[in-house]
């Protein structure tokens, strides 16, 4: 999530009056992905790539395609660097704000609810959009390939009990 008031580390506003059926191809560059990066705690993107097509109805904007990205994460066992290849279906929807709701109002969201980002006046963000896209892909308990050798070599295979039961069952066998 960005900060509020920061500015976006990949921006690519769309204006409503400015779609056209021709689908879009978004590549950020090395300075964009350099910051998403740091701002994903990844080591980096050495690519990112989305094809979107855009339709609109009305200030509805239905964003459908496809993002790539190659990344380079640490593993959650050894901290080793490793890649990792992402290819996600792209599915947005952008729309103007809706009525006010009342605080503590429950609201019920569907499926196709979930996947709305609000937009103010008559244009929105898709490159900040695809951002968290990418973000939500990435797998921050992602294991690379040598996290079984490590834990093998770091004793981190064994299957003792852990927690407060553990610690009650060892002074039981002391009994």
């Amino acid at each position: 999530m960005i900060t509020p008031g920061a500015a976006p580390e990949y921006s690519v506003m769309v204006d409503l009056r400015q779609i056209t059926d021709a689908p879009l191809m978004l590549e950020p560059d090395e300075a964009a992905r350099e910051r998403l990066a740091a701002r994903f705690a990844i080591t980096a993107i050495p690519a990112m790539q989305a094809t979107v097509q855009l339709l609109r109805e009305g200030e509805r904007v239905t964003a459908s395609g496809r993002l790539t990205a190659d990344v380079i994460q640490a593993c959650r066992v050894s901290a080793e660097d490793f890649p990792v290849h992402i290819d996600e279906q792209v599915h947005l929807r952008f729309v103007p704000p809706g009525g006010a709701t009342i605080p503590d109002e429950e609201i019920e969201l569907t499926a196709e609810d979930c996947d709305e980002i609000v937009y103010e006046g008559t244009a929105f963000d898709l490159g900040e959009a695809l951002a968290q896209t990418l973000a939500l892909a990435i797998d921050p308990f992602a294991e690379g390939p040598n996290a079984e050798k490590f834990r093998a070599e770091h004793g981190l295979n064994d299957e003792a009990p852990t927690g407060p039961f553990a610690a009650l069952a060892a002074l039981k066998k002391q009994d």
